[in-house]
This record gives C-alpha cells, structure tokens and sequence, in this order.
C-alpha cells in the first residue's frame, strides 16, 4: 500500500508555483512568508541592509538596558530564561546576560531527539561555563511515536523538538515566576520570513502557530494521530506527558506578564560566524571536526543525530535545504560573493544525510521502503520531476 499523506501541514498550499530565486543571496520565494520585491530582492537582504544602514544599536542596547533593568532581581534568583541546548547561538545569549548584562540565567533544554557526542560535550561546556542548567527528557516511547507522526504528517520528524523547545520554556517561567524568556535569533529577519515580525523584540504567543508549529496546535495533530494511525493510542501516554509539548494558554502568559519569544538578535547585530568565535573563547564550545551533511559549515545545528534529516526534508518539501541557510546569511554578512553560495550549493544542497540514516529508521520504526514513501509523497509537482529515473528540481538556483 502506497503512503498517503494527510492535509496537516499549512503552509505547503500557499507556496507560489513559480519558483524565483533572490538576486542578491540565494534563497527563493518557496521559503514560507517570504516576500519578494520587484526587483527580485527578498526580505531578508532588505533586512540586512536595514541593520547596517538605519538602526541605531546603541539606541538598541539602551532599550535592552532598560528591559534588563525592569526584570533584574537582587535576591538572587533567576531573573531570565534562555532556551539553550547548549549550541553558539543559546550559548552566546546566556553568557552574554549573565556576565556583560549581569543578569542570573537559568537555561532550559527540551532534550534533542538522540544527542550527538560533540553537541553533548558543548551543552556540559555551557554549564562548566557558569551556567545553570534544567534538562527536560519527554517520554521516549512517546517522543519517538511523535517523531513518527510529525515525519509522515509535517514532512518533519523534527518538528516534535520544536514543540518542546518553544513550549517548555514558558511553563517553566510561569512556575518560576519569571516573565523574561530570551531566545537567540528572530527567524522573520535572520532567515527572511514575514517583514511585519522581522523588526519586532518579540514574538507573542498569538503567531506561534503559524510562524513556528507550520499552522497546526498540537492538540490537532495528536487528535490526528489517535485516529489515523495504527502505532498511535491513547495507551502511549498519560495527560502529563503531553504538558510540555503545547504552550500555556496565551490567556496565562497574559496574566503572569510575559509578552512571548524575546530576542537577543533585536537589541544586538546578529552574526552566526562571531557567535561562533566568542563561544568558542568564552563557552569552551568546540566545532565538529567534520562538516555537517548538506553544507559546508561545521559548527551549527550540531546537537542531534535526526537533525539532518530536518533540512532534508525540507530541500524535499521546499527546495531549500541546509547548506542555503548557511551561505544566504553569509552572503549578507559580507563574507562569501553570491557567485561562491551558488557554487557551494550547487556541491552540497541537498546531500543526503546518510551518517545517521540507520538510527533514524531505528528510531521511528520503520522500513528504508516507507521512508522513501513519504519523502515522495512531499516532493511538489512545481518543484520535482523525474529524469531517467531520478528526481530532479526543476528550477535549480541560479
């Protein structure tokens, strides 16, 4: 029987079926909520030009100052939380608020699906640094049924640690009692994504949904699972297991006064490569010795075994994997001509992540067939076609 796909995932129906490539980086207009200017420029190029050319940073750092200030406690205790698995971005924004800002972190870990070796010795690193540390591990049966139904349904397995990333975080602030929650980088700037959201110092709870979770509350996608599909019951987990995976109400946040995702990248320039270096020197954090499947780099998105199979997904759903992250962001940054990025994509976009290929069938419980089944079933009639028996993209940056 031939692996059909539902309807759960919201964003793929409103992707443009002309495919357009930006003239100035290399991302194209596939990537959800981008926009486009007549000249072919996306968003996230008018984004860094922005930065350099009109924000006032030490106006910024004020505003920090001020925000830091309000939150500030003398007794001790946590006055902030970061998210953190222990990477350069989380890494350089705690460091950052505890030892330049004088600020007490707590950072918080919603547990990678399988921890890589290096991405475990970096998040012990973090806390030898100075840092305190809660580590969250959901339920294994349950989080490896989740993966499963996140990959067929959201074309994500992935996904399912994205629910608990942003979730958690927040239920731990309202036990807590603290209403700072900072994240690294807004994804609308950095990444190019909905300009309305790109200059903002957080993100509320009310876009969550759309901007992060691909349009489905996970209430939906479990009510989904219990119905269609056979590995999934209502004997897998319990009422509690399911807490951290859906974020507190927004009517809670309200309440307890924390406004959503604030972040760093809003109060300070935002560059991948010196958040890199500046952990490396004050985090102890450590690069792989090898570069990650399906670009060039190696020392991002390191944490997770499964987590290649996240961009490759998405290069099957969007024609946008991982090295694109990579080289648009240093286009912008001035470090790579556009001519190079398009020379490194066309060498590494779209690599297949087959390191780890055999854990991720092992870990959702399925067969290399059905795993092929379903990147099929994702692959877009606008964006693929076969040529002698291969699938090609149609429309290739260029």
């Amino acid at each position: 029987m031939v692996f059909k796909r539902g309807n759960m995932e919201r964003q793929v129906p409103n992707l443009p079926q002309e495919v357009k490539w930006c003239k100035r980086c290399v991302i194209s207009n596939q990537r959800p909520r981008i926009i486009f200017d007549e000249d072919g420029v996306c968003s996230g190029c008018h984004y860094s030009d922005y930065k350099r050319q009109e924000i006032n940073w030490e106006e910024r750092e004020a505003e920090l100052l001020e925000l830091l200030a309000k939150h500030r406690r003398n007794d001790g205790y946590w006055d902030v939380i970061v998210p953190s698995s222990g990477g350069k971005d989380s890494g350089y924004v705690a460091h950052q608020l505890k030892y330049k800002y004088g600020m007490n972190p707590l950072t918080v870990t919603w547990s990678p699906l399988k921890y890589t070796d290096i991405g475990h010795k970096n998040f012990q690193s973090l806390i030898d640094a100075g840092l305190t540390n809660l580590l969250c591990s959901p339920n294994g049966k349950l989080q490896r049924k989740l993966a499963r139904l996140c990959f067929e349904e959201l074309g994500d397995a992935f996904h399912v640690f994205v629910l608990g990333q942003i979730s958690y975080p927040f239920h731990l602030a309202l036990k807590l009692g603290v209403k700072l929650v900072f994240f690294g980088e807004n994804g609308e700037a950095e990444y190019a994504g909905d300009p309305e959201y790109a200059d903002k110092p957080y993100k509320p709870a009310e876009e969550w949904v759309n901007q992060h979770f691909k349009g489905v509350t996970f209430k939906e996608l479990v009510e989904y699972g219990l119905k269609n599909k056979d590995y999934f019951s209502e004997e897998d987990f319990s009422r509690a297991d399911l807490l951290y995976y859906e974020p507190p109400s927004i009517e809670e946040l309200h309440r307890a006064g924390i406004l959503g995702k604030h972040f760093f990248s809003y109060y300070h320039t935002w560059t991948p490569q010196e958040n890199f270096y500046y952990c490396v020197e004050n985090t102890g954090f450590k690069a792989n010795p090898e570069r990650s499947e399906g670009t060039y780099s190696k020392y991002a998105s390191l944490d997770d075994r499964m987590d290649g199979f996240h961009y490759y997904m998405r290069y099957i759903k969007f024609g946008l994997g991982r090295c694109v992250e990579d080289a648009a962001h240093e286009i912008r940054d001035g470090h790579i001509a556009r001519e190079e990025g398009i020379a490194l994509m066309k060498k590494y976009e779209g690599e297949f992540p087959a390191k780890y290929f055999n854990e991720f069938l092992e870990y959702l419980d399925i067969s290399e067939s059905h795993f092929w089944e379903v990147v099929d079933s994702w692959r877009l009639p606008h964006l693929w076609s076969k040529k002698d028996g291969e699938w090609q993209l149609k429309s290739p940056v260029k």
